[in-house]
């Protein structure tokens, strides 16, 4: 039987990132893994990343999966008919609603699919932002989603633990469940493994999946979204002499992006990027206006120079737009020759899902 395992939470909160290290342990146990990804527009830096472990990685793009509940539903077909024993998927950061518009339908018309119950990741400052602990640049409605993300839940985590100390762990871990009492809660390190083997454990034997439907303001939901800028690049590059440090030149790049959107204080919700060149692959995000780039060396799959980049950005898309293709003509170009193949930007349209139960 098909084990299905969904993973939602907001932009930024580590979804990726517990998508690649979930496949790696079960590809380790000889189990066969398929991953999907989900966004508004294509060419992401996640899918990217995700090939390099799982049985197989598939994009939906255009829409979240409530919207093309049928595009999701083929793609995790797919991945079983190619051999995958379990599938994991993670919905658009921006996506809510998933209970009602996913979890249920899913019930009902794929009965002979194991579904896991619906994990909600959430990063430590955005846990205390939504609960009213501490101050956000973040629009109100945007505040709105990751809440009805969180109420939603079978379980939660806090994701990033590695990024606290023991007493802000102690802290976090009660506030979770002064909350949330009732739920499945507990902290988390996607990238270290902390919280890894018990979460596993959990949604593979579990079967309480999509126990909450919560009610919805699409009015409020919509303009959440709507906040956002929302852009994916793709470029061709060459480098213009020997040894170019493709990690440093990205956290310059990135570093000078968010420079120049703290000049508008315009909230991120994600920016991710990768590049590939003279054979080295790095990849990067910055997860919050006030945050720190973090870049790292990943496998290289693909020889072929390119540089990838996905920008959501409290800001409108034409102003977020001019912002980005600056930043491809400016100061990286002392060090590259960069040629712009794809540049999509735009402003999420309003939700419309195919399905949506009641309770």
């Amino acid at each position: 039987m098909t084990k299905l395992i969904l993973v939602g939470g907001f932009l930024g909160s580590g979804k990726t990132t517990l998508l690649a290290a979930a496949a790696q342990k079960l590809t380790a146990e000889g189990k066969a893994v398929g991953l999907i990804t989900n966004d508004q527009a294509p060419e992401l830096v996640d899918t990217r990343l995700l090939t390099k472990v799982g049985k197989g990685v598939l994009e939906v793009s255009g829409s979240c999966f409530c919207c093309n509940f049928n595009g999701f539903t083929d793609a995790v077909q797919s991945l079983v008919n190619q051999g995958a024993e379990t599938v994991i998927a993670e919905p658009v950061g921006s996506c809510t609603d998933l209970s009602a518009t996913i979890m249920n339908p899913l019930k009902k018309f794929y009965p002979d699919w194991s579904l896991a119950p619906l994990t909600v990741l959430v990063s430590p400052q955005r846990f205390l932002e939504v609960i009213g602990e501490e101050p956000s640049l973040a629009d109100a409605d945007a505040l709105y989603i990751m809440q009805l993300q969180l109420d939603e839940a079978d379980r939660i985590f806090i994701n990033k633990a590695d990024t606290l100390s023991d007493a802000e762990k102690k802290r976090l871990g009660q506030l979770l469940k002064q909350k949330y009492p009732g739920k499945m809660t507990g902290l988390m390190s996607a990238k270290t493994g902390e919280g890894l083997n018990l979460w596993l454990a959990d949604v593979q034997s579990a079967s309480d999946a999509g126990t909450t439907i919560v009610p919805v303001d699409y009015d409020r939901y919509a303009h959440g979204e709507a906040v956002l800028g929302w852009l994916n690049a793709t470029a061709s590059v060459q480098a213009k002499s020997a040894n170019v440090d493709s990690a440093l030149l990205l956290k310059t790049l990135l570093d000078e992006f968010q420079s120049e959107i703290k000049k508008t204080n315009s909230e991120v919700g994600h920016v991710k990027a990768v590049l590939n060149i003279g054979g080295k692959e790095s990849a990067a995000n910055l997860t919050s206006l006030n945050g720190t780039v973090d870049v790292r060396e990943v496998e290289v799959k693909s020889q072929q120079p390119a540089l990838i980049l996905n920008v959501r950005v409290q800001m409108l898309p034409e102003l977020l737009e001019s912002k980005v293709r600056s930043l491809l003509t400016g100061g990286i170009t002392r060090t590259l020759d960069v040629k712009i193949e794809t540049l999509r930007c735009l402003m999420p349209g309003r939700p419309n899902p195919t399905h949506r139960f009641s309770i």
